[in-house]
C-alpha cells in the first residue's frame, strides 16, 4: 500500500487545505506516515506570508534531493500559497528539478489528477491558476481531530493591506453557500464533532456575492441552531468590519465562545494608515471597548507587527500603551519582513534588524506579562472544558480547552476525552491553567 506524507506551513487555511489533500489521497487507498524515509509520496504545502517560511520549504526540499536519488518513484510534490508568488513556481522548477507536481491554492481539487499523470506518464506537472474557480463543494477531509473542525465558510480577501501578501495568493472574497456550510457542520456533528471553528480571511464579509441576502451574523444565528454541536469559534475578524449585529450575535448565541481574534497589527494611527487597515486607534480602542461591555468574560487576542516601515519609537509606544489598554489574552507577534509585491515592499525607512529585535522582545515582555496577570484571575474559578486527549506536558494529565480559548491541564477521566467537563482551576501559569475535574 503507498504512503504519504505530508507537512503544512502557515495558517488554519492551509492547514484545512491538507486535510482535503489528505482525504484525496485516502480515497485513493493511501495511508498517511509520519515518517518521510517511509513515504511514497510528500507533500509540502508552503505559506508565504512569512520569508521564513519560504526559507523552511527551500531547506527541506534540498533534504529531499538525496532520497530521491535514492527512491527515484518517490513522488514530490509543492503547493500553497508560496506558489501563487510571481515566478515562485518556475523558481522551484528550475532550483529542485526533481519536484514532479507544482499547483497552487486555486487547483486544490486537480491533484487526483495530476498524481495520476505523474505516474502514468512519468513527466513533471507545473500548473498554477491565476485566478480562483468557483468553489469546490463536495472534497473529502480527513481531519486531525476527532472533535474539533476547521469548516472554511469564505475564500479570499479583498482588503489588501500593503504588507500581506495574501489577496494576491488566495483571490478575491468568495463565499460558500449557507445551506453548504450548515450540511457540512450537520455531518460532523453526526460523526461525533463537538466544536468547529468557522475559517475565513476575513469571516466579517461573510456573504457578499450571494444570491441570499446573508452576513455573518445571520450565519452564526443560522450554525448556533444545528442541533447537537456545543462550540462555535471563528477567526479572524478584520476590526474595520465587525458590526453591532455581529458583536450582539455572539453574545446573544450560546453555542458561540466568548473569544475575539481581533488583529490590530499597530497601536499607532499613522502606521496603521500606512498599513492600509482602514481604522485608527481610536476606532479600534473604542471597538473593544464595546465588545467588553456587551460579551461578558470575552477573551480578545490580536496579531501584532513590529518594525513596519517608518516605526519611530514614539509610534511603537503607541502599541505598547494599547497592549495596556485592551489587555489581550494572548497574541501572535510578528517581526515586519519584505514580501515582494507588497506595496509595503517599497516603502523607504526600513526598520534595521537589531531595532525591530529590541522591540519584539519588549513586546513580548508586555504581552507575557499581561497574559500571566489575566490567568492569574481564573484560580479558584470552575471552567467549561472540552477534553481534547492526554497533556503533553503530563501524560497522567489530560488537556482541554476553556470556551475563552485557554488551555488547561488537569487531573481527570480518561472516559471523558471528547466531552465537555468542569474543571476548578488550580494554578494559573504564563501561558496554560492547571486545574481538577470536578
Amino acid at each position: 500500500m503507498n504512503k504519504f506524507y505530508i507537512e503544512t506551513w502557515g495558517c488554519q487555511m492551509n492547514e484545512e487545505d491538507s486535510e482535503k489533500l489528505s482525504g484525496m489521497l485516502k480515497k485513493l487507498d493511501y495511508t498517511k506516515t509520519e515518517n518521510r524515509e517511509d513515504a511514497d509520496l510528500i507533500i509540502f504545502n508552503t505559506c508565504c506570508v512569512r520569508e521564513n517560511a519560504e526559507l523552511k520549504v527551500y531547506g527541506n526540499l534540498g533534504l529531499l534531493r538525496k532520497l530521491k536519488n535514492k527512491k527515484p518513484e518517490l513522488i514530490i510534490t509543492v503547493c500553497g500559497c508560496m506558489m501563487q508568488e510571481n515566478d515562485m513556481a518556475k523558481a522551484i522548477r528550475k532550483r529542485f528539478p526533481f519536484v514532479d507536481i507544482i499547483m497552487g491554492t486555486h487547483n486544490i481539487q486537480m491533484f487526483p489528477e495530476y498524481l495520476k499523470k505523474v505516474k502514468e506518464d512519468r513527466k513533471a506537472i507545473l500548473e498554477i491558476w491565476d485566478k480562483e474557480e468557483s468553489i469546490v463543494e463536495g472534497l473529502p477531509i480527513d481531519r486531525e481531530s476527532t472533535m474539533k473542525a476547521f469548516v472554511t465558510i469564505m475564500y479570499g480577501c479583498n482588503n489588501f493591506c500593503t504588507y500581506c501578501i495574501v489577496p494576491y495568493v488566495r483571490g478575491r472574497e468568495r463565499s460558500r453557500k449557507p445551506e453548504d456550510i450548515e450540511n457540512e457542520i450537520k455531518k460532523l456533528v453526526a460523526e461525533g464533532y463537538k466544536e468547529v471553528t468557522l475559517l475565513g480571511q476575513n469571516v466579517n464579509s461573510y456573504g457578499k456575492g450571494l444570491e441570499e441576502e446573508i452576513n455573518f451574523a445571520g450565519l452564526l444565528r443560522r450554525v448556533n441552531e444545528i442541533p447537537g454541536l456545543e462550540r462555535i469559534r471563528f477567526m479572524t475578524s478584520h476590526p474595520k468590519d465587525l458590526t453591532d449585529e455581529v458583536i450582539k450575535a455572539v453574545a446573544e448565541c450560546d453555542k458561540v465562545c466568548e473569544h475575539i481574534h481581533l488583529p490590530v497589527q499597530s497601536g499607532s494611527t499613522k502606521i496603521l494608515k500606512d498599513m492600509n487597515r482602514h481604522y485608527d486607534r481610536e476606532y479600534y480602542s473604542s471597538l473593544v471597548k464595546k465588545i467588553k461591555e456587551q460579551i461578558k468574560g470575552v477573551a480578545i487576542t490580536t496579531d501584532i507587527i513590529v518594525g513596519f516601515p517608518g516605526e519611530t519609537e514614539e509610534d511603537f509606544l503607541e502599541t505598547l500603551s494599547l497592549i495596556e489598554e485592551v489587555r489581550y489574552d494572548s497574541a501572535f507577534t510578528f517581526l515586519y519582513s519584505i514580501r515582494e509585491g507588497t506595496p509595503a515592499a517599497n516603502l523607504k525607512d526600513q526598520i534595521p534588524e537589531d531595532v525591530k529585535h529590541d522591540r519584539f522582545n519588549r513586546l513580548v515582555e508586555t504581552v507575557n506579562r499581561i497574559c500571566a496577570e489575566i490567568n492569574k484571575d481564573y484560580e479558584g474559578k470552575t471552567v467549561e472544558v472540552l477534553v481534547e486527549g492526554k497533556s503533553r506536558t503530563d501524560e497522567n494529565k489530560l488537556m482541554g480547552r476553556t470556551r475563552t480559548g485557554k488551555l488547561v491541564n488537569f487531573e481527570g477521566s480518561a472516559e471523558n476525552v471528547g466531552k465537555l467537563v468542569n474543571v476548578k482551576i488550580t494554578k494559573a501559569q504564563s501561558f496554560s491553567l492547571v486545574g481538577e475535574e470536578i
